[in-house]
């Protein structure tokens, strides 16, 4: 990973390089959790044929992995405090292999489901053990950055699966169509993860256990061993007893922690991440990465255009993110989050005008007159691109440095659960909603919620950039 004290830097006599690479290789689980989001998004129209599914079972094979995802998440955190975060971690990487596998070669609707569940397991694994884990390896100074890794590997994992299915679809001539071995497009399209999955795997060997979980369970010669070649070794030793002040070195950590012991209620800080979690996802992102394919052939782009239109999000997504990275350690977590939450709300309100005003055609899709589908499509990236710069990477800041160290992995546990449950409930949703009132009207509830986003953060979402994780700690418990 490195030369240790060699690469030492003059910041802190940090080793940023070592620190980065590790920080690097948790993100890959980032990237799979991106992959396994979106490689879905071009093949429900070929799912529904092969499985013959109507719009509710088809709701469902997309919505499924959603359920495992939050068994994932919660399981995940609570199991990381017990076993430790990279151990977790490699039996995600196993479960996303699996899922892979499984949902290509998947030859009833019911065999398809269990497969992205398995997946969903180690997508909600990914979601909080990546953040969490690079939150504690990182210094406070470059801890924004260095978490944003995480979202960038998401959309990297987005746009790599849009990618990958837009060619693969133009290669066959339509995700239900045969191609290489005889197989159709679209289980190429879910076999293609299992390469990042098996390198994630392999490297996950090669990164240390998170200093913080080894102090937290006893292990402090561990823990300062590795802070030693992450940084200087007095340094090194400051930072294991600070960390020691904020956490029962003598037995492991429990979900119980998250009680407070004094009122007998959940700490007030777990309900802010609660909250965070799920108004990331009101606001209705995940309808455009799961069903953007789906969303543009109802505004009545071909299967071809709404890939790429795809392909082309994708790339919003990817470039915003690195705004995000620019900004996060400068601007903060706050100002972040309420630009985003008023950008999403005003680009949703106009999705939400177009659609509602848009003729509908013969075929039942909408027919967006003039210059409409030019600036809808506009709308829609600028949705993305407000998004990926401050709810899409800084939740998961928040979520990922937020908490005591003491009940950290059981906070995560219980967000990773109401994030993912948000996630299903929006998702399942979607194609009702789009049965029934439309996609005006759809848009126009999201938009709302953009709006109970900003308020809700200007008044209860506390700054954290610049400050340790134990200074936070103490911070969270008084």
């Amino acid at each position: 990973m490195g030369k240790d004290q060699a690469d030492l830097t003059a910041h802190g006599q940090e080793n940023t390089f070592r620190i980065f690479l590790i920080s690097s290789v948790a993100a890959i689980g980032g990237f799979l959790f991106g992959f396994d989001s979106g490689v879905i998004n071009g093949t429900v129209g070929a799912l529904q044929s092969a499985f013959n599914s109507d719009a509710v079972g088809t709701g469902f094979n997309v919505a499924s992995m959603l359920l495992g995802c939050a068994i994932g998440a919660f399981f995940a955190g609570t199991m990381a405090d017990k076993f430790g975060r990279r151990t977790i971690m490699f039996f995600a990487a196993l479960a996303f292999i699996l899922s892979a596998w499984g949902s290509g070669i998947a030859a009833t609707s019911t065999q398809f489901v269990f497969f992205r569940i398995v997946g969903g397991l180690a997508v909600g694994a990914a979601s909080i053990l990546a953040p969490a884990y690079i939150s504690e390896i990182a210094p406070s100074r470059i801890r924004g950055r260095l978490t944003t890794l995480q979202q960038l590997a998401i959309v990297l994992g987005l746009f790599v699966a849009f990618l990958s299915n837009y060619l693969i679809a133009n290669a066959s001539g339509g995700a239900s169509m045969t191609f290489w071995g005889g197989f159709q497009a679209w289980q190429w399209m879910f076999w293609v993860e299992i390469i990042p999955a098996g390198l994630f795997f392999i490297l996950l060997f090669f990164i240390p256990e998170s200093p913080r979980y080894l102090v937290a369970v006893g292990r402090t010669e561990e823990a300062t061993a590795i802070l030693k070649s992450l940084s200087h070794g007095e340094d090194a030793d400051k930072k294991v007893a600070d960390i020691l002040s904020t956490v029962t070195a003598d037995r492991k950590p429990r979900l119980s922690d998250i009680i407070n012991r004094i009122t007998g209620g959940i700490h007030p800080i777990v309900w802010i991440g609660v909250a965070l979690a799920v108004l990331q996802q009101f606001t209705g992102i995940n309808v455009v990465f799961y069903y953007g394919a789906t969303l543009w052939q109802a505004a009545g782009f071909t299967e071809s255009d709404a890939l790429l239109v795809n392909v082309i999000s994708g790339a919003v997504n990817i470039s915003f993110t690195f705004v995000a990275i620019a900004l996060v350690d400068k601007l903060g977590r706050k100002p972040l989050l309420l630009i985003g939450s008023l950008g999403q709300a005003v680009m949703l309100g106009i999705l939400a005008l177009f659609f509602g005003t848009a003729s509908i055609g013969d075929s039942g899709n909408l027919i967006l007159e003039g210059n409409n589908g030019l600036y809808a499509l506009l709308a829609a990236n600028g949705y993305i691109a407000f998004f990926a710069f401050s709810w899409g990477p800084v939740m998961w800041v928040m979520l990922g440095e937020m908490f005591p160290n003491q009940f950290r992995g059981a906070a995560l546990a219980i967000c990773g659960l109401a994030q993912w449950g948000a996630n299903f409930a929006i998702t399942m949703s979607f194609p009702v909603l789009l049965a029934s009132i439309g996609l005006g009207l759809s848009y126009g509830i999201y938009a709302f919620f953009g709006i109970v986003s900003y308020f809700f953060v200007r008044k209860f979402v506390r700054e954290t950039k610049g400050q340790t994780l134990e200074d936070l700690s103490r911070q969270a418990v008084e």
